[in-house]
């Protein structure tokens, strides 16, 4: 039985399922609702019912508190509906946005590939092509689980029949343990997508000329790979700078393809650093981490850019301290705003909205 979702205040009424999220039904319906986590422990997608009834589903008390839900607030990643409903939720207007519905994608593996020892590349030739904006991720379905893990898409928009996925091994993790030591190539899955709010803000980078900043550490690069990949081969003239980081040479990886890169396009900048390198090896590039790196590069001043950051929270942290202390700040600085389960534990308290 189906029943009537109407979002405010853009005044849409869509249809949504039993069972189904009132985050879900508005993804797949093109409508982007302010999320994060997807598990109902961070308080992302806190939205106000103001008519109708539902059920709080899995919402942790820590992320929605009882007076919250007295208030009639509920988490729409966790929230179903049992009647027809209304709810009134914050929406900003990005002009960049594509809003693209969120669809289910079948599909073959067509190859896997050891990039690091602890990251696989793993590409999914798509049964219908997938579009997306650089920078969006998908949810892959583990089988046996019923769940999914989100993972960014590395591969360029334009190869919509083929995406490219870099899955890094969580120690203890079932789905990236799945990925690492059973996926073969041949093997049928199964994805949904697109979904993200990390994408390039274009109109910014017109409207005052702007030049491109990418940071990245570790399976962080799946992101800033696609978006530098989709700029290049649209033949953008303004700067781009690509500092990613990791341990070691072993850790690095597409790093051939990106100095091949830098050395076709002269507007295209690569920096690769590693922080455990030991001294005295014959490594002729930085040394330290991204944000020390970024910092030797642009001498501390990272005016005239927007900076977009992928990677360990750890590193995200770092790199917004050094972005702000040499003269970059909120309205320049973006970053992937999914949050794991595992992250979404923590106590969590946001700098800045865009992130």
């Amino acid at each position: 039985m189906s029943h009537q979702l109407t979002i405010e205040p853009l005044g849409q009424t869509i249809d949504i399922e039993e069972g189904q999220t009132i985050l879900d039904a508005a993804l797949r319906a093109g409508i982007y609702l302010p999320h994060a986590c997807g598990h109902g422990l961070c308080g992302s997608c806190k939205v106000q019912v103001a008519d109708g009834d539902i059920e709080h589903g899995d919402a942790s008390g820590f992320a929605l508190m009882d007076y919250e839900r007295e208030e009639g607030l509920c988490l729409a990643c966790c929230a179903t509906v049992e009647s027809d409903v209304v709810v009134e939720a914050e929406i900003e207007e990005e002009p960049d946005a594509l809003n693209l519905p969120v669809a289910d994608f079948a599909g073959t593996v067509s190859r896997i590939e050891d990039l690091t020892p602890t990251i696989k590349g793993v590409w999914i030739e798509l049964d219908a092509p997938i579009t997306f904006q650089a920078g969006q991720y998908v949810n892959l379905h583990i089988p046996g689980e019923g769940s999914t893990r989100a993972f960014s898409i590395a591969s360029a928009p334009a190869q919509k029949g083929e995406i490219e996925l870099n899955i890094r091994r969580v120690p203890g993790g079932m789905g990236t343990g799945w990925v690492h030591e059973q996926l073969r190539a041949g093997e049928r899955v199964k994805v949904s997508g697109p979904y993200g709010r990390f994408f390039l803000r274009e109109s910014a980078h017109r409207a005052s000329d702007l030049g491109y900043l990418f940071l990245a550490g570790g399976s962080g690069l799946s992101s800033p790979r696609s978006m530098v990949l989709d700029l290049l081969a649209q033949g953008c003239t303004r700067p781009i700078t690509l500092v990613n980081g990791a341990r070691s040479r072993a850790e690095l990886y597409h790093h051939d393809a990106f100095v091949q890169l830098a050395q076709q396009h002269p507007n295209f900048t690569y920096v690769a650093a590693l922080s455990g390198e030991p001294e005295g090896s014959d490594w002729d590039g930085a040394r330290g981490f991204v944000h020390e790196a970024a910092k030797v590069h642009f001498n501390n001043d990272f005016r005239g850019h927007k900076a977009y950051l992928c990677g360990p929270p750890l590193m995200i942290d770092a790199c917004i301290t050094t972005l702000m202390q040499g003269r970059l700040f909120e309205r320049d600085i973006y970053t992937e705003k999914f949050i794991s389960a595992a992250d979404a534990q923590q106590v969590r308290s946001p700098l800045f909205r865009k992130i």
